[in-house]
């Protein structure tokens, strides 16, 4: 008896388990860095593959440059990848990661320091 309960009860935490899934970064965010000089405001468009995120960010829809990163677990670290010419208003951020909301660090690029957060658009 007891071996059948214990039996129950690792299936059941087993399709527990099975049905917690991972965040999903997918989507358009509204951003805003805040720093010592004031705010910056924008818009990501972001893609996610398994752990891998891909995407853009930007002031404008028109003025985007190419974004990377790595979900893990409840953080999401992202690289900015600048064109040619052209500047970023950070350089690295680590983002912890909500069903509608991401705040975290920025690092490097043109305002050095700060804070960072996304905010998903709604789904239609």
């Amino acid at each position: 008896m007891t071996t059948r309960i214990a039996l129950l009860s690792a299936l059941l935490l087993l399709s527990l388990l099975g049905t917690i899934q991972a965040a999903d970064v997918s989507g358009i965010w509204q951003v805003t860095i805040t720093t010592a000089a004031g705010k910056i405001t924008g818009k990501a468009s972001l893609e996610q593959d398994g752990d891998k995120v891909t995407g853009s960010i930007g002031p404008s829809e028109d003025a985007t440059i190419r974004i990377e990163g790595v979900l893990n677990a409840d953080k999401l670290a992202l690289k900015t990848y600048p064109r040619s010419g052209r500047t970023a208003a950070f350089d690295t951020c680590v983002l912890t990661v909500g069903d509608e909301r991401m705040v975290g660090t920025i690092e490097g690029g043109d305002v050095g320091k700060g804070s960072i957060e996304f905010v998903r658009n709604k789904r239609h």
